[in-house]
Protein backbone atom coordinates (compact mmCIF):
# COMPACT_ATOMS: atom_id res chain seq x y z
CA UNK A 1 0.00 0.00 0.00
CA UNK A 2 1.34 3.44 -0.90
CA UNK A 3 2.22 6.03 1.74
CA UNK A 4 -0.52 8.32 0.43
CA UNK A 5 -3.14 5.59 0.80
CA UNK A 6 -1.94 4.79 4.32
CA UNK A 7 -2.23 8.45 5.41
CA UNK A 8 -5.74 8.64 3.95
CA UNK A 9 -6.76 5.45 5.74
CA UNK A 10 -5.36 6.51 9.12
CA UNK A 11 -7.12 9.87 8.94
CA UNK A 12 -10.36 8.09 8.03
CA UNK A 13 -9.96 5.73 11.01
CA UNK A 14 -9.90 8.62 13.47
CA UNK A 15 -12.99 10.22 11.91
CA UNK A 16 -14.80 6.88 11.78
CA UNK A 17 -14.22 6.04 15.43
CA UNK A 18 -15.30 9.56 16.42
CA UNK A 19 -18.65 9.43 14.64
CA UNK A 20 -19.35 6.00 16.12
CA UNK A 21 -18.69 7.42 19.58
CA UNK A 22 -21.18 10.22 18.91
CA UNK A 23 -23.78 7.79 17.51
CA UNK A 24 -23.51 5.57 20.56
CA UNK A 25 -23.78 8.56 22.89
CA UNK A 26 -26.85 9.78 21.00
CA UNK A 27 -28.58 6.42 21.46
CA UNK A 28 -28.45 5.10 17.90
CA UNK A 29 -31.57 3.93 16.10
CA UNK A 30 -33.11 4.36 12.64
CA UNK A 31 -34.19 7.95 13.33
CA UNK A 32 -30.60 8.96 13.98
CA UNK A 33 -29.41 7.10 10.86
CA UNK A 34 -31.95 8.89 8.65
CA UNK A 35 -31.15 12.28 10.16
CA UNK A 36 -27.40 12.08 9.72
CA UNK A 37 -27.78 10.38 6.32
CA UNK A 38 -29.95 13.29 5.20
CA UNK A 39 -27.47 15.77 6.67
CA UNK A 40 -24.68 14.09 4.70
CA UNK A 41 -26.73 14.18 1.50
CA UNK A 42 -27.45 17.90 1.93
CA UNK A 43 -23.79 18.59 2.70
CA UNK A 44 -22.53 16.73 -0.38
CA UNK A 45 -25.12 18.06 -2.85
CA UNK A 46 -23.42 21.44 -3.59
CA UNK A 47 -19.94 19.96 -4.27
CA UNK A 48 -21.56 17.06 -6.10
CA UNK A 49 -23.42 19.40 -8.44
CA UNK A 50 -20.28 21.45 -8.99
CA UNK A 51 -18.38 18.27 -9.84
CA UNK A 52 -21.05 17.30 -12.34
CA UNK A 53 -21.01 20.76 -13.92
CA UNK A 54 -17.23 20.95 -14.24
CA UNK A 55 -16.57 17.40 -15.35
CA UNK A 56 -19.39 14.97 -15.87
CA UNK A 57 -18.04 11.47 -15.18
CA UNK A 58 -18.75 8.68 -17.65
CA UNK A 59 -20.25 6.30 -15.11
CA UNK A 60 -21.82 3.72 -17.41
CA UNK A 61 -24.62 1.31 -16.42
CA UNK A 62 -22.36 -1.16 -14.59
CA UNK A 63 -20.78 1.53 -12.45
CA UNK A 64 -24.25 2.83 -11.58
CA UNK A 65 -25.34 -0.67 -10.54
CA UNK A 66 -22.43 -0.92 -8.10
CA UNK A 67 -23.17 2.55 -6.79
CA UNK A 68 -26.85 1.69 -6.20
CA UNK A 69 -25.99 -1.63 -4.56
CA UNK A 70 -23.52 0.12 -2.27
CA UNK A 71 -26.21 2.57 -1.16
CA UNK A 72 -28.57 -0.26 -0.19
CA UNK A 73 -25.83 -2.15 1.63
CA UNK A 74 -24.84 1.00 3.52
CA UNK A 75 -28.42 1.43 4.74
CA UNK A 76 -28.41 -2.14 6.07
CA UNK A 77 -24.96 -1.55 7.61
CA UNK A 78 -25.96 1.60 9.46
CA UNK A 79 -29.16 0.02 10.81
CA UNK A 80 -27.40 -3.17 11.96
CA UNK A 81 -24.68 -1.16 13.66
CA UNK A 82 -27.12 1.09 15.51
CA UNK A 83 -29.18 -1.92 16.58
CA UNK A 84 -26.01 -3.45 17.96
CA UNK A 85 -25.35 -0.33 20.01
CA UNK A 86 -28.78 -0.72 21.59
CA UNK A 87 -27.82 -4.20 22.84
CA UNK A 88 -24.16 -3.74 23.77
CA UNK A 89 -21.24 -1.43 24.47
CA UNK A 90 -19.39 0.50 21.78
CA UNK A 91 -16.17 -1.19 22.95
CA UNK A 92 -17.71 -4.61 22.11
CA UNK A 93 -19.94 -4.04 19.06
CA UNK A 94 -17.57 -1.77 17.16
CA UNK A 95 -14.44 -3.98 17.32
CA UNK A 96 -16.41 -7.08 16.30
CA UNK A 97 -17.98 -5.29 13.34
CA UNK A 98 -14.79 -3.63 12.19
CA UNK A 99 -12.67 -6.72 12.91
CA UNK A 100 -14.84 -9.14 10.95
CA UNK A 101 -15.13 -6.82 7.96
CA UNK A 102 -11.48 -6.89 6.80
CA UNK A 103 -11.20 -10.68 7.08
CA UNK A 104 -14.25 -11.17 4.89
CA UNK A 105 -13.18 -8.38 2.55
CA UNK A 106 -9.76 -9.97 2.05
CA UNK A 107 -11.38 -13.31 1.24
CA UNK A 108 -13.78 -11.64 -1.20
CA UNK A 109 -10.95 -9.67 -2.81
CA UNK A 110 -9.12 -12.93 -3.53
CA UNK A 111 -12.18 -14.83 -4.72
CA UNK A 112 -13.97 -12.07 -6.64
CA UNK A 113 -11.40 -9.44 -7.59
CA UNK A 114 -8.47 -11.81 -8.14
CA UNK A 115 -6.17 -9.98 -5.72
CA UNK A 116 -3.26 -11.94 -4.26
CA UNK A 117 -2.27 -10.61 -0.82
CA UNK A 118 1.11 -11.69 0.52
CA UNK A 119 1.73 -14.28 3.26
CA UNK A 120 2.19 -11.57 5.96
CA UNK A 121 -1.13 -10.04 4.91
CA UNK A 122 -2.89 -13.38 5.25
CA UNK A 123 -1.26 -13.88 8.65
CA UNK A 124 -2.58 -10.48 9.63
CA UNK A 125 -6.09 -11.58 8.66
CA UNK A 126 -5.68 -14.58 10.96
CA UNK A 127 -4.67 -12.27 13.81
CA UNK A 128 -7.75 -10.14 13.23
CA UNK A 129 -9.96 -13.24 13.30
CA UNK A 130 -8.33 -14.34 16.56
CA UNK A 131 -8.99 -10.94 18.07
CA UNK A 132 -12.63 -11.08 17.02
CA UNK A 133 -13.04 -14.53 18.59
CA UNK A 134 -11.45 -13.36 21.85
CA UNK A 135 -13.56 -10.21 22.00
CA UNK A 136 -16.78 -12.05 21.18
CA UNK A 137 -16.40 -14.41 24.14
CA UNK A 138 -19.07 -13.43 26.68
CA UNK A 139 -17.72 -12.13 29.95
CA UNK A 140 -18.64 -13.95 33.13
CA UNK A 141 -21.85 -12.43 34.43
CA UNK A 142 -22.62 -10.64 31.16
CA UNK A 143 -26.24 -9.75 30.51
CA UNK A 144 -28.34 -11.84 28.14
CA UNK A 145 -28.43 -9.10 25.52
CA UNK A 146 -24.67 -9.43 24.92
CA UNK A 147 -25.31 -12.34 22.55
CA UNK A 148 -27.50 -10.11 20.38
CA UNK A 149 -24.83 -7.41 20.45
CA UNK A 150 -22.25 -9.89 19.15
CA UNK A 151 -24.67 -11.12 16.46
CA UNK A 152 -25.34 -7.60 15.20
CA UNK A 153 -21.62 -6.89 15.27
CA UNK A 154 -20.94 -9.93 13.06
CA UNK A 155 -23.79 -9.01 10.69
CA UNK A 156 -22.33 -5.52 10.39
CA UNK A 157 -18.98 -7.05 9.47
CA UNK A 158 -20.59 -9.04 6.64
CA UNK A 159 -22.24 -5.88 5.31
CA UNK A 160 -18.94 -3.99 5.52
CA UNK A 161 -17.29 -6.59 3.31
CA UNK A 162 -20.18 -6.47 0.82
CA UNK A 163 -20.26 -2.69 0.38
CA UNK A 164 -16.46 -2.48 0.32
CA UNK A 165 -16.28 -4.83 -2.67
CA UNK A 166 -19.03 -2.85 -4.43
CA UNK A 167 -17.20 0.42 -3.77
CA UNK A 168 -13.85 -0.96 -4.93
CA UNK A 169 -15.46 -2.06 -8.19
CA UNK A 170 -17.07 1.36 -8.61
CA UNK A 171 -14.04 3.59 -7.91
CA UNK A 172 -11.28 1.20 -8.93
CA UNK A 173 -12.63 -0.43 -12.09
CA UNK A 174 -15.37 1.90 -13.36
CA UNK A 175 -13.75 5.21 -12.37
CA UNK A 176 -16.63 6.54 -10.30
CA UNK A 177 -15.20 9.59 -8.46
CA UNK A 178 -15.10 9.04 -4.67
CA UNK A 179 -17.14 12.20 -4.08
CA UNK A 180 -19.86 10.99 -6.45
CA UNK A 181 -19.87 7.51 -4.92
CA UNK A 182 -20.36 8.87 -1.41
CA UNK A 183 -22.93 11.43 -2.56
CA UNK A 184 -24.97 8.69 -4.20
CA UNK A 185 -24.72 6.55 -1.06
CA UNK A 186 -25.91 9.40 1.16
CA UNK A 187 -28.81 10.25 -1.18
CA UNK A 188 -29.74 6.58 -1.35
CA UNK A 189 -29.69 6.20 2.41
CA UNK A 190 -31.89 9.27 2.90
CA UNK A 191 -34.34 8.17 0.18
CA UNK A 192 -34.61 4.53 1.23
CA UNK A 193 -35.32 5.44 4.84
CA UNK A 194 -37.64 8.38 4.00
CA UNK A 195 -40.87 6.28 4.14
CA UNK A 196 -39.90 4.99 7.57
CA UNK A 197 -38.98 8.51 8.71
CA UNK A 198 -42.38 9.83 7.58
CA UNK A 199 -44.27 7.11 9.44
CA UNK A 200 -42.23 7.79 12.57
CA UNK A 201 -41.92 11.56 12.17
CA UNK A 202 -42.72 12.12 15.83
CA UNK A 203 -39.72 10.00 16.81
CA UNK A 204 -37.58 11.76 14.21
CA UNK A 205 -38.57 15.20 15.53
CA UNK A 206 -37.83 14.08 19.07
CA UNK A 207 -34.40 12.72 18.12
CA UNK A 208 -33.57 15.93 16.25
CA UNK A 209 -34.59 18.02 19.28
CA UNK A 210 -32.33 16.06 21.64
CA UNK A 211 -29.43 15.17 19.35
CA UNK A 212 -29.21 17.79 16.60
CA UNK A 213 -25.60 18.61 17.45
CA UNK A 214 -24.56 14.98 17.10
CA UNK A 215 -26.60 14.68 13.86
CA UNK A 216 -24.80 17.63 12.27
CA UNK A 217 -21.31 16.49 13.31
CA UNK A 218 -21.93 12.86 12.28
CA UNK A 219 -23.38 14.12 9.00
CA UNK A 220 -20.01 15.74 8.31
CA UNK A 221 -17.77 12.96 9.63
CA UNK A 222 -19.44 10.01 7.89
CA UNK A 223 -18.88 11.19 4.31
CA UNK A 224 -15.52 12.76 5.12
CA UNK A 225 -14.19 9.50 6.54
CA UNK A 226 -15.44 7.33 3.71
CA UNK A 227 -14.37 9.66 0.90
CA UNK A 228 -10.84 9.28 2.29
CA UNK A 229 -11.24 5.49 2.20
CA UNK A 230 -12.65 5.54 -1.33
CA UNK A 231 -9.73 7.69 -2.45
CA UNK A 232 -7.31 5.15 -0.97
CA UNK A 233 -9.15 2.25 -2.65
CA UNK A 234 -8.88 4.01 -5.99
CA UNK A 235 -5.07 3.79 -5.83
CA UNK A 236 -4.41 0.65 -3.73
CA UNK A 237 -5.72 -2.96 -3.53
CA UNK A 238 -8.80 -3.32 -1.35
CA UNK A 239 -7.27 -6.35 0.40
CA UNK A 240 -4.79 -3.91 1.97
CA UNK A 241 -6.90 -0.77 2.38
CA UNK A 242 -9.91 -2.41 4.02
CA UNK A 243 -7.93 -4.07 6.84
CA UNK A 244 -5.64 -1.05 7.39
CA UNK A 245 -8.59 1.24 8.13
CA UNK A 246 -9.49 -0.95 11.08
CA UNK A 247 -6.97 0.77 13.32
CA UNK A 248 -10.15 2.64 14.22
CA UNK A 249 -10.90 -0.44 16.36
CA UNK A 250 -8.37 0.67 18.94
CA UNK A 251 -9.54 4.27 18.81
CA UNK A 252 -13.18 3.26 19.34
CA UNK A 253 -12.34 0.90 22.21
CA UNK A 254 -10.38 3.63 23.98
CA UNK A 255 -13.13 6.18 23.34
CA UNK A 256 -15.79 3.84 24.70
CA UNK A 257 -13.90 3.30 27.94
CA UNK A 258 -12.75 6.92 28.28
CA UNK A 259 -15.79 8.97 27.27
CA UNK A 260 -18.73 6.59 27.79
CA UNK A 261 -17.48 5.05 31.05
CA UNK A 262 -17.84 1.58 29.58
CA UNK A 263 -16.22 -1.18 31.56
CA UNK A 264 -13.46 -3.19 29.98
CA UNK A 265 -11.57 -6.33 30.82
CA UNK A 266 -8.02 -7.45 30.19
CA UNK A 267 -9.45 -9.80 27.54
CA UNK A 268 -11.07 -6.91 25.65
CA UNK A 269 -7.87 -4.88 25.72
CA UNK A 270 -5.76 -7.86 24.62
CA UNK A 271 -8.22 -8.69 21.83
CA UNK A 272 -8.14 -5.13 20.52
CA UNK A 273 -4.33 -5.15 20.52
CA UNK A 274 -4.23 -8.51 18.68
CA UNK A 275 -6.60 -7.13 16.07
CA UNK A 276 -4.50 -4.01 15.58
CA UNK A 277 -1.34 -6.14 15.18
CA UNK A 278 -3.18 -8.14 12.54
CA UNK A 279 -4.26 -4.97 10.77
CA UNK A 280 -0.68 -3.68 10.73
CA UNK A 281 0.53 -6.97 9.22
CA UNK A 282 -2.19 -6.73 6.59
CA UNK A 283 -1.23 -3.17 5.76
CA UNK A 284 2.50 -3.86 5.52
CA UNK A 285 2.20 -7.25 3.85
Amino acid sequence: MTATALVLVLAAAVLHATWNLLAKRAGGGAALVWLYGTASALLLTPPGLVRLALRRPDLGPTGLVYTAASAELHVAYFLALQRGYRHGDLSVVYPIARGTGPVLTTAAAVAILGERPSAPALLGAAFVAAGVFALARPERGAVASSGRAVAYGLLTGVLIAAYTICDKRAVGEYDVPPLMQQWATSLGLAALLAPWAWRHRGEVRGRWATSWREVVVIGVLVPAAYILVLSAMAISPVSYVAPAREVSILFATLMGTRFLSEGHSAMQVAAAIIMVVGVVALALG
